[in-house]
């Protein structure tokens, strides 16, 4: 089965309306042979606030080191975010393969008038899939109430219900006590039961987690309990929280810092901003503590407790969340969020108050179920709005919501009609500093963000066996591949966009000449159905493509501009009435990478790195080392203290600048280091070290976990020096993990695309961002191969690309030992360098500078030269 029968099948489900009760999906688990049973789950309700809270629950305890499933709904822009396993979403290839699985007993089953709900079937996909890939522990956001929703047919180790207030009272109940009712019965017997609810929601709380025998924890928000007028000081005193959070503000346009007291006390940093947060945090790190409690053994041991703080720390502080209030740049403030009622918009509005900006310009997008007038009212003031309709048949007409916001009170109101179009509009409008907000739907926001995070990624077709693969690897089925490999050659070019304009670009394509087919959900007869985007991939000569761009740029609206000037840069073409000076690269920095492919000599000052350890730890031998280097034709030496091979021992921060700051100061006394001729780089994922190092004299930051940390971005901002961001899972190397891809270069750089938007809002130039793929870094080695040969794809990215394949283990599958790499090494250096990189790391400098030589020769670079000296 292809992904795109899979996935219509599973849409095609939401025709069935919901029904309470369990007893469908334990029928379909018992079908599959109960997967639950293999997994402990950890299940999250409320009102508001849970997926927030599953998040961070989740990045806490990846933290501690475990492997840990997520499910949460909806999804942005794929069915595969609402399933992750440590952090990647569920490949296309495992959904197709679950579906193939259970059709036949879906189909008996609607036969026989009993059918499952796609949110039903999703909830068993997720199970299982977290049984397979056999997780230490799943964390599942509740989709409705609790006692009846889909994900109760699991029996958790841990529950928490966030808080409670009146929504979905047709299914739910009419008052605070029916919802918090039917909320609180996911508490299951001995398993810790945390809760931020307040008041009449507390005590009904209380009363049925007691009734199942599930301990309580309270926790709160913003420091304060709940009132308790009447209560004698015995009952306050054992009525205080485990846990208080404070919002303590904003800390950068994107992150926020919340204090804890009780069970545990600090200062901790969210890449979530809003009061509202502070309770959530609570929420999620004390049920992250009990959980790992009840897990026991399977915790990482620890000095500390079952979970270390260092997990809360960091857990929380790289928990990011897309869509719910995410600040995608910072001039304009632009923000995307997908409040859709009126208690959501006041919470967004007092969200928005700690930002200091001029004017506010709305785009507005709702679904026509929805209280327009209310949620209209309850938003921010504003000077302009464009509303706008997503591609779902639930959204409500543009004119309709241009209404209520001319009642609400905004002056200058435009109907539009495509979200990207409105944001464009509502940009254009603004100043510097202003702020533009969209904000109504989800769907909106996952086209919005769909758009801003586009890659267009160039393809190498050599023949009609690399246009096959071309073809497969993205997401186009047999009969497709079959029916295009012939005309996909010159120049061939994939993106992902909304259904509709995926085939409108391609019948352009193919009016121009050129040839263009649908993967994914495109291949099929639903395009774009759930709001899922879908693969194109396009060829043609240029001339054919410069057609196309100009055919999509003459349209009128649609989106496809934007598509049109993505185009133009993939294939380095200026798109229609483009702004020269815009494209004008004289003020950019000059690097060594800038013109040619450059060679990055490693400089390990560690006893465990896996080819050179111990060689350069005594001060004298490491300068020796880099004046080596510099004769050999090194253009920046990386000076590693602390070893990212599988298995080693982690370094405290106070040891590794012990060990980089001696030596980036010792090898200053190298004139061609001195004096700048070649540049330093330190190879660190610890912020601390980073700064400590660049005052020492480094001119790089080479960060193996991609800029994950907000701390290591605010040490790159600060300092404005060029950062490699590399793609990478963990960091030591966990030799047991195992993550699946359907295309390890797509997804590598769709990756990398969301750390360089956090780089973005965040003041890192974008012109001092270098690219790594991460080969060797959760990886197989075909996986790191097909990242070697594909590394100029990563250029669409707009950086430069690095190539870090040094003595690696891929070269172990062809045969090579750890000890005799050498010269594979060589060869890989001569293909990524004719293949796009603009950086190698090598350990051997002469041998690999004379390869990268070599292939610069063969791609002319002494053309317009003398030619060297002749023999």
């Amino acid at each position: 089965m292809h992904y795109h029968e899979a996935a219509s099948f599973l849409f095609d489900l939401r025709r069935f309306s919901v029904k309470p009760g369990t007893e469908r999906v334990e029928a379909l688990l018992a079908h599959l042979g109960d997967p639950q049973e293999d997994v402990p789950f950890v299940q999250i309700a409320g009102s508001n606030g849970k997926g927030s809270a599953a998040r961070l629950t989740e990045s806490v305890l990846r933290e501690a080191g475990l492997s840990v499933g997520l499910y949460t709904s909806p999804h942005l822009s794929a069915l595969a975010e609402r399933v992750r396993v440590d952090g990647r979403e569920m490949t296309e290839a495992a959904i197709a393969d679950f579906v193939e699985t259970v059709r036949p007993w879906l189909i008996d089953r609607a036969a026989a008038g009993e059918p499952l709900t796609f949110f039903e079937v999703v909830t068993a996909m997720g199970i299982r899939e977290f049984a397979r890939r056999e997780v230490d522990v799943a964390v599942l956001e509740v989709g409705l109430g609790g006692e009846y929703d889909a994900t109760s047919a699991v029996d958790p180790v841990a529950t928490a219900v966030t808080n409670v207030s009146l929504e979905h009272t047709a299914v739910l109940g009419d008052t605070i006590e029916e919802i918090a009712r039917t909320k609180s019965r996911i508490a299951r017997p001995d398993a810790p039961f945390v809760t931020a609810c307040e008041g009449e929601a507390l005590e009904v709380v209380r009363e049925v987690a007691g009734e199942a025998g599930a301990p309580v924890t309270r926790v709160t928000g913003d420091g304060e309990g709940p009132e308790s007028d009447e209560t004698d000081d015995d009952t306050e005193s054992d009525d205080q929280p485990a846990l208080a959070a404070a919002y303590e503000g904003r800390v950068s346009a994107t992150d926020a810092e919340v204090s804890l007291t009780g069970e545990r006390e600090g200062t901790y940093r969210l890449p979530l901003v809003g009061r509202h947060q502070a309770a959530n945090a609570a929420v999620a790190v004390a049920l992250a503590d009990r959980t790992a409690a009840a897990l026991g053994d399977a915790v990482p041991a620890s000095s500390e407790s079952a979970l270390p703080d260092r997990a809360v720390r960091d857990g929380l502080a790289r928990a990011t969340w897309p869509g719910r209030f995410e600040v995608v740049d910072t001039a304009p403030l632009t923000v995307l969020d997908g409040a859709h009622n009126p208690a959501a918009a006041r919470t967004l509005a007092g969200t928005l108050d700690e930002y200091d900006y001029d004017d506010l310009h709305l785009v507005y997008a709702a679904m026509h179920d929805k209280d327009h007038a209310e949620t209209a009212a309850a938003l921010p003031d504003a000077a302009t709005a464009v509303t706008c309709r997503p591609a779902i048949d639930r959204a409500e007409d543009p004119e309709v919501l241009a209404a209520a916001l001319r009642s609400a009170g905004v002056g200058e109101v435009t109907a539009g009609d495509d979200v990207t179009d409105a944001l464009a509009t509502a940009v254009d409008r603004a100043d510097g500093d202003d702020c533009v907000l969209l904000v109504g739907s989800l769907f909106a926001v996952a086209e919005a963000r769909a758009a801003r995070m586009r890659t267009v990624r160039e393809r190498t077709v050599g023949d009609a066996d690399d246009a096959a693969h071309a073809l497969d690897s993205a997401g186009v089925p047999p009969q497709g591949v079959a029916a295009h490999r012939d005309g996909v050659d010159h120049r061939v070019l994939t993106l992902r966009l909304r259904g509709d304009r995926a085939e409108r670009v391609a019948s352009e394509a193919r009016a121009v000449g050129g040839d263009a087919a649908l993967g994914g959900l495109g291949a099929g007869e639903d395009r774009g159905a759930g709001g899922e985007q879908v693969s194109v991939t396009v060829a043609g000569t240029v001339a054919e493509l410069r057609a196309l761009v100009d055919r999509l740029a003459a349209a009128d609206a649609g989106g496809l501009g934007g598509v049109a000037a993505d185009i133009a840069e993939g294939i380095e073409i200026e798109p229609p009435e483009s702004d020269p000076e815009a494209t004008d690269a004289e003020d950019a920095p000059n690097f060594p990478w800038t013109d040619r492919t450059a060679v990055m000599g490693v400089l390990n000052v560690t006893p465990d790195s896996f080819h050179d350890g111990g060689r350069h730890a005594d001060l004298d031998d490491a300068v020796a080392g880099v004046e080596r280097m510099v004769d050999a034709g090194v253009d920046i030496v990386d000076v590693g203290g602390e070893s990212t091979r599988p298995g080693a021992d982690p370094v405290s921060v106070e040891e590794e600048i012990e060990r980089v700051v001696p030596t980036i100061e010792a090898i200053q006394s190298v004139p061609a280091v001195g004096e700048g001729d070649v540049l330093v780089s330190v190879d660190t994922r610890k912020p601390a070290v980073a700064e400590a190092a660049l005052d020492a004299g480094a001119d790089v930051i080479n960060d193996v976990t991609g800029l994950e940390d907000p701390e290591m971005r605010s040490v790159v901002a600060e300092a404005d020096c060029p950062v490699i961001v590399m793609h990478s899972l963990d960091a030591p190397v966990d030799p047991d993990a195992d993550p699946e891809y359907d295309d390890v270069v797509a997804e590598a750089v769709d990756e990398i695309r969301e750390r360089l938007a956090l780089a973005d809002t965040a003041g890192i130039d974008r012109d001092r961002v270098i690219v790594d793929p991460g080969l060797g870094f959760g990886k197989s080695p075909a996986e790191d191969f097909e990242l070697l040969a594909r590394c100029g794809e990563f250029a669409a990215l707009g950086c430069p690309v690095l190539v870090g394949h040094s003595h690696k283990s891929l070269y172990g599958a062809v045969g090579r030992e750890a000890d005799d790499r050498e010269h594979a090494t060589v060869a890989g250096t001569a293909l990524a360098a004719d293949r796009g990189a603009d950086i190698v790391r090598v350990h051997d400098v002469a041998e690999n500078r004379a390869a990268v030589d070599v292939a610069a020769a063969v791609n002319g670079a002494l053309r317009d030269g003398d030619g060297g000296d002749a023999e």
